[in-house]
């Protein structure tokens, strides 16, 4: 049996001195050592927007149980359940604070996240939130009717879509439509709804825009020259 490996390593080392004075390159023939590997810790950065600390108004109240929060105002009541990587602290009277639990990179990327959708909580309810749109185009126009928002869009028929609970919906002019509230996610959720019925086109402008959106022009088709 040890013969037969010693051969074996013979011919092995054989092979790679004849490759090597072939190709006119320096093989080694020592055999090969184990590389250690090093893990390296990494460290994470605290999030620039999740350090900022939380002002509370007087007339909300804060109620926390382990990862759950609830948040009551004059507007409202909204909740949030936080991961385990991020808790929510009341540092002062007045004043939250969102923290990693863990120094890892989830952590580090829930941080700003979570303390930005806490900010959203106390603000909703305390102040509200809103989102205004523009219709451009000839007839184009909206109106409320009870429960329902009717738009005229250029269809062969006009679009009906519901209200959604704790959502108010205002149009000045025919075709300017303010979505208030005081839920920062259902606010903008409902106005894209609106929006997606005729985004506006680049060519003319027409459709649904934001107020403040900024829509890229192009140039049209030239007409043939005579």
């Amino acid at each position: 049996m040890a013969s037969s490996v010693t051969s074996s390593f013979q011919i092995s080392n054989f092979k790679s001195v004849f490759l090597g004075e072939k190709s006119k390159i320096r093989v080694s023939t020592s055999p090969a050592t184990r590389v250690g590997l090093f893990r390296k810790t990494i460290e994470c950065k605290e999030s620039r927007i999740g350090k900022q600390p939380i002002p509370v108004p007087s007339n909300v109240t804060i109620k926390l149980e382990g990862q759950d929060i609830q948040v009551k105002g004059p507007l409202g009541e909204l909740s949030l359940t936080y991961p385990r990587e991020v808790k929510v602290e009341r540092k002062d009277e007045g004043i939250l604070s969102v923290s990693k639990a863990v120094e890892t990179r989830r952590a580090n990327q829930m941080h700003g996240l979570f303390r930005t959708l806490t900010d959203n909580l106390v603000v909703g309810v305390s102040k509200g939130f809103e989102k205004k749109l523009q219709l451009i185009g000839v007839g184009y126009r909206a109106t409320v009717e009870g429960n329902d928002v009717v738009l005229n869009l250029g269809f062969s028929h006009p679009v009906k879509m519901p209200i959604p609970n704790g959502i108010k919906v205002k149009v000045d002019e025919n075709t300017k439509i303010t979505v208030s509230g005081y839920d920062k996610s259902e606010i903008g959720q409902f106005a894209a709804s609106i929006r997606k019925w005729r985004p506006p086109e680049p060519y003319k402008g027409k459709g649904i825009k934001y107020e403040d959106e900024v829509v890229r022009r192009k140039e049209g088709k030239a007409g043939k020259k005579k």
